[in-house]
């Protein structure tokens, strides 16, 4: 019998697999380093591990709400009133999914419309990218320029007012964001929120790295100014903070008008985030003391300022993140004719995975660049910082 032929959506076109993966495979098939995806490899916090088995003992076990069993939420709650300033209600404002990734799948479907248009700045994560595609929106740029001499990455506002049409419907803010580890100023954000206002465009944030900062930089989250109050969903979640990114434990916190609509989708497509992790999870935000995430925010810049040195020992041009834990690279010393063969390169050279950098622009401004990842041990980051050494005999 002759197989039938199958259709597919037009969004799967524009769906590729992530540059991520795709570099994690080919680093496997050389027995290379692997510092391209984001995994976590730090131990995790011990209060996680005994309280997922209370959970488990004490039948934490079935379903839950759609938005989460009671006790994460309170957590939820209690700490972003704590640390990001925001009041949310428990049970009309916060809706936890499987990861950060998660909730916005959720409040994507909720929210956007076919055709809806969402700003992203440039460089941007690239799931952000593609779940705005598999909901059937579509994505507008606005580039970010490098920083110089040790500075931060800045906002074209020229470019983000160009990037808004008549489609536009809302703006993506990651902060600290991957992969350039830019974190948004105050002032930025007062800025964005009066332009959002303009526009009359809701907010989408990603603030998964929140505890993940750098040199005396505070973490805002946009929620917490008045101007963005009423129009944002704040994302966030534990994969990073907490080192577990195969838990999937995320949430938002959205207006109460959008509270109901996001959590249907989230039945709908997760039914719920497990319980006897959501129960520990919530356990250790609970528990774990202030110095947990001073330390945590300290061995990262440890980590990063190791990594940074080991690119510029190697002849490479390091963008030194202020939070987040990854590092763009200006590789265009790398010999190539795309981010991707110049990731190809370094692979061969060293053995080290990195993820070309046209994985995060629509065009090919990322030509030159390449991520990497320190959320290592810091035996695995000691390896990878002595094979990038060996290349400066290439140059």
């Amino acid at each position: 019998m002759k197989p039938r032929s199958r259709t597919y959506s037009g969004s799967d076109d524009a769906i590729i697999q992530s540059d991520i993966r795709s570099m994690s495979l080919a680093c496997d098939k050389v027995g290379g380093v692997n510092l391209s995806q984001g995994v976590c490899d730090l131990e995790l916090p011990t209060v996680l591990k005994t309280a997922v088995a209370e959970a488990i003992d004490l039948g934490v076990n079935q379903y839950t709400r759609f938005d989460g069993i009671p006790e994460i939420r309170q957590a939820i709650r209690e700490k972003n009133l704590r640390y990001n300033q925001i009041d949310a209600d428990v049970d009309h404002n916060i809706v936890v999914s499987a990861g950060c990734t998660g909730a916005f799948y959720c409040a994507a479907l909720a929210l956007l419309e076919k055709g809806d248009e969402v700003i992203l700045f440039e460089p941007y994560y690239g799931y952000h990218l593609n779940t705005l595609l598999a909901v059937g929106a579509k994505a507008s740029y606005a580039r970010l320029r490098p920083p110089v001499e040790n500075g931060d990455w800045v906002i074209d506002w020229d470019a983000l007012e160009r990037a808004v049409t008549p489609k536009s419907r809302a703006l993506m803010i990651n902060t600290p964001v991957n992969p350039c580890g830019k974190v948004f100023t105050r002032a930025e954000l007062e800025q964005l929120g009066e332009f959002c206002r303009k526009h009359d465009l809701l907010v989408f944030t990603d603030e998964i790295y929140e505890y993940i900062v750098y040199d005396g930089v505070q973490h805002i989250s946009p929620a917490s100014l008045p101007v963005f109050r009423d129009r944002t969903i704040t994302m966030s979640g534990y994969s990073k903070t907490f080192s577990i990114t195969g838990w999937r434990m995320g949430y938002a916190i959205c207006p109460a008008e959008h509270h109901d609509r996001i959590g249907f989708m989230n039945d709908l497509i997760y039914v719920c985030a497990p319980a006897p992790l959501q129960w520990a999870v919530a356990k250790a935000i609970r528990e774990l003391p202030d110095d947990f995430y001073a330390h945590l925010a300290s061995g990262y810049r440890e980590k990063r300022d190791q990594l940074c040195k080991a690119l510029r020992d190697a002849g490479l041009t390091p963008y030194a993140p202020k939070g987040a834990y990854y590092v763009l690279a200006d590789v265009s010393r790398i010999p190539g004719d795309s981010a991707k063969a110049r990731a190809m390169q370094i692979l061969h050279w060293s053995g080290v995975a990195t993820v070309p950098g046209s994985a995060f622009y629509h065009d090919t401004a990322g030509d030159k660049l390449v991520r990497l990842c320190f959320a290592k041990t810091q035996a695995v980051l000691d390896s990878a910082c002595e094979r990038l050494h060996t290349m400066r005999k290439h140059f």
